[in-house]
């Protein structure tokens, strides 16, 4: 399913316009984003948690020429998901 995709969905579910729909889907990605950006979890009950992982600096290999570089430290996105959420998908 892609973003579009995900609009019609909720228009079905909500009787929403189209417009109203895409508005209300890219405002809770924007907010998540932007939470996460700035290293806040985002917990949804049921749903799961949205935060931001800081990786440490590693050794990793370049594998056209197998020398051995550095990877820097990063901050990655990150999803765990809830028990109502892993349950409702176990169960299909």
């Amino acid at each position: 399913m892609n973003k579009s995709e995900l609009i019609t969905a909720v228009v079905e579910k909500t009787n929403m316009n189209k417009k109203d729909a895409e508005k209300a889907v890219s405002a809770v990605f924007d907010t998540i984003i932007e939470h996460v950006a700035n290293g806040e979890d985002i917990r949804i009950v049921g749903f799961g948690t949205f935060e931001c992982r800081e990786r440490k600096e590693r050794t990793g290999v370049n594998p056209r020429t197998k020398e051995q570089i550095t990877i820097p430290a990063s901050k990655v996105p990150a999803f765990k998901v809830g028990k109502v959420f892993k349950d409702a998908v176990d169960a299909k």
